[in-house]
């Protein structure tokens, strides 16, 4: 049997646009029914931000500290922080994340040393807080940031996301379209974009090792 040995299968904007068009029934025609599905396509990548942790968004970045100073202003396109610590001398630091009230409930916002807690101000711009503020010059910050993913800005362009969800990005844009254009069709798409979301978001999940320890503490040995 003769094998393709091609692994290079992907989607263009047009391509998933046509892809939906289809399973609503319709034809896209015109050049506002394209403008109106990237427009949804555009407001799906929203939704899957909101719907939490899709892993190949994360990015680690990291930034040398200024004595004193516990403020940074994050890139635009950070949605949250997951996790940080602070390397020094070859060691990393892990931070403990707080609230917004527990920042402000802080006595002493200038009190200076290793810093131990963050807090991310998620406004347009995010802000990054520093608690206590950096006692030095030369500590490192490394965080991994949950960040944006690419608009949809042409059709012909295709779209940052790995292949396991190809099928839920048709899905959810055949239903977006929907609402808009078929909605005698949303009964039977809104199921199959809930149930591809599923399974795409349960392989993207964090995978680790899985030990059973036995409790030997009411164990009595003859």
């Amino acid at each position: 049997m003769a094998l393709s040995n091609s692994k290079d299968f992907e989607l263009d904007v047009a391509d998933y646009i046509e892809e939906a068009f289809e399973r609503c029934g319709l034809e896209a025609r015109t050049g506002y029914d394209l403008k109106t599905a990237k427009r949804s396509l555009n407001l799906l990548f929203a939704d899957w931000a909101n719907r939490g942790l899709n892993q190949w968004t994360i990015k680690q970045r990291n930034f040398t500290v200024t004595s004193g100073d516990g403020e940074t202003d994050l890139s635009a396109d950070v949605i949250d922080i997951l996790s940080l610590v602070v390397r020094r001398s070859g060691t990393d630091y892990a931070l403990s994340r707080i609230s917004r009230d527990e920042y402000l409930s802080i006595p002493t916002k200038t009190t200076t040393g290793r810093p131990t807690q963050f807090f991310v101000d998620r406004q347009i711009t995010p802000n990054l807080k520093l608690w206590p503020l950096p006692d030095n010059d030369t500590d490192v910050v490394i965080y991994d940031a949950l960040t944006r993913m690419d608009d949809a800005d042409t059709y012909v362009n295709t779209v940052d996301m790995p292949f396991r969800f190809y099928p839920c990005l048709a899905a959810g844009l055949a239903y977006y379209i929907a609402m808009k254009r078929a909605p005698e069709r949303l009964q039977i798409l809104k199921p199959i974009y809930e149930e591809e979301m599923n399974r795409a978001m349960d392989e993207d999940r964090d995978r680790a090792s899985f030990r059973v320890s036995p409790d030997l503490r009411n164990y009595r040995y003859v």
